[in-house]
């Protein structure tokens, strides 16, 4: 089961395996409250997607086809995701302000989708 969960908001016993899924690190936030089980940066967009996409809203459906074409090259990293997923709750920690259109709700769809 896979969860989504803003990087500043407080982590709670509920979110099981906490994975920030960012390329960056969230700005402000310090390792000891991020309460991360691991950072996986290499899922995240690649750089030149993320900036075209700028979170325009009317990118959103583009940005996702392209990202998940990105992720079909990345089968190892999603397929683990997947395993952990199958195993308990795992929580995609984003950093974006955008909860509607972010790579890590197109991730969580993707992950979702034909397992």
């Amino acid at each position: 089961m896979f969860k989504l969960k803003r990087a500043y908001e407080r982590p709670s016993a509920a979110d099981g395996c906490r994975v920030l899924v960012d390329r960056l690190w969230p700005r402000g936030l310090t390792k000891h409250k991020a309460h991360l089980d691991f950072w996986l940066r290499d899922i995240a967009p690649s750089p030149r997607l993320r900036i075209w996409f700028g979170h325009v809203p009317e990118r959103w459906q583009a940005f996702q086809r392209r990202y998940w074409a990105e992720l079909k090259d990345r089968r190892e990293l999603v397929a683990d995701l997947r395993k952990k997923g199958r195993a308990g709750t795992v929580t995609l920690v984003y950093a974006a302000r955008d909860e509607a259109h972010n790579h890590a709700l197109a991730l969580k769809r993707y992950l979702n989708r034909s397992r």
